[in-house]
């Protein structure tokens, strides 16, 4: 404890998803010592990251390009079982066995210029005085609500996929579903097989895309939300630049008729949706598949946002403050992505110490 009751470390991982799990295991690996040289802050109330948040039904055999963390291999897991659990147990396993003593569940309010040179990360435990900050707060707690016309007029019900509790809800209902990407697509075929009737709208038509995910397309997936970022814009997700894979899954739903989709709504009523074209949907129910946004409210305090919006980085560096990294963000923000980030963040930490102990 300083002077100024803060806690000083060299390192505050926010986050032990993927992303601050691998950052973690970086740190541990360059020689940092957890709960001495540096802590990891987890606001969840176990391990697991958002995947302990997600639906029942979504088994461990559904997930697609679950990559393993650093380190430690995931085998031997039934893929039919919730992948909730599956991931919150590889989780805790990945923890112990690395000794990474995350804290949690904690809350970090904001993160503002402390003294010294150092960033003051103000939490629910206290205030950490870090030299450097590996920021991998994800996305899964803002669930991104568009809005319409009449929306609160509607009389049945509104939910996101942050909250979907599984298809058998919805048996006997007529919903509508709203997205185009893999959650949209995936909460649709099995409503489908409950409810009294099911439509699906996007906003643009959707992409699927056939044959293999290559490595190479991949690599130009990432680009593409890389070079966004760069020019400090809102990341899109990955899977909205890679598409939809047309699997057997898929094949039946559109065969089925329940992959039919239809050009967004103009409005909402209280009974269901409307086209100005004179196109009107019934609907009990209204599920936004509609995607997350970064959870970067708590650095605002550092005015890292540039004109377009986001905040700019040159791998994981925030342009704007080279002690700030961002993990899981645009183009790490999938499993083998978030992997790669921990690295790189440590890697680029580890310099900017050592410098730092050179000026002294």
């Amino acid at each position: 404890m300083n002077s100024f009751g803060a806690q000083d470390v060299d390192v505050v991982v926010i986050g032990a998803g993927q992303a601050g799990l691998s950052g973690a295991y970086h740190l541990r690996r360059a020689g940092f010592e957890p709960d001495r040289d540096f802590v990891v802050l987890d606001h969840a109330p176990r391990a697991g990251g958002a995947w302990q948040f997600r639906w029942p039904s979504l088994t461990y055999g559904k997930v697609h390009g679950m990559h393993a963390l650093p380190g430690m291999e995931l085998t031997g897991a039934d893929p039919a079982r919730p992948s909730s659990e599956v991931i919150g147990e590889y989780f805790t396993d990945y923890e112990d066995a690395f000794g990474l003593r995350v804290h949690r569940p904690v809350d970090v309010s904001a993160v503002r210029e402390g003294e010294g040179g150092r960033l003051r990360v103000e939490t629910s435990e206290g205030v950490y005085a870090t030299r450097a900050l590996i920021n991998a707060t994800g996305t899964w707690d803002r669930p991104f609500w568009p809005r319409y016309p009449g929306q609160e007029t509607f009389r049945g019900r509104q939910l996101h996929t942050a909250n979907y509790p599984g298809p058998e809800e919805f048996a006997g209902q007529r919903v509508v579903v709203v997205g185009g990407g893999a959650s949209g697509t995936q909460h649709l075929m099995e409503i489908a097989d409950y409810a009294a009737a099911t439509t699906w709208v996007t906003r643009r038509p959707p992409v699927f895309r056939e044959g293999p995910f290559t490595e190479e397309w991949g690599r130009a997936a990432v680009a593409m939300v890389e070079e966004r970022v760069r020019q400090g814009l809102p990341p899109m997700s990955v899977v909205s630049v890679t598409g939809l894979p047309l699997n057997d899954a898929i094949r039946a739903g559109r065969a089925s008729g329940v992959l039919d989709r239809l050009p967004m709504f103009d409005r909402i009523t209280p009974s269901g949706v409307a086209w100005d074209d004179g196109r009107v949907v019934e609907a009990d129910v209204i599920l936004w598949a509609t995607g997350f946004r970064p959870v970067i409210d708590h650095l605002a305090p550092l005015k890292l946002r540039a004109p377009g919006g986001g905040i700019e980085i040159d791998g994981t560096r925030a342009v704007r403050d080279e002690r700030v990294h961002l993990v899981g963000y645009g183009p790490s923000a999938s499993t083998i992505g978030a992997n790669r980030a921990g690295r790189a963040a440590v890697r680029e930490i580890r310099k900017l110490l050592a410098t730092s102990l050179e000026v002294r």
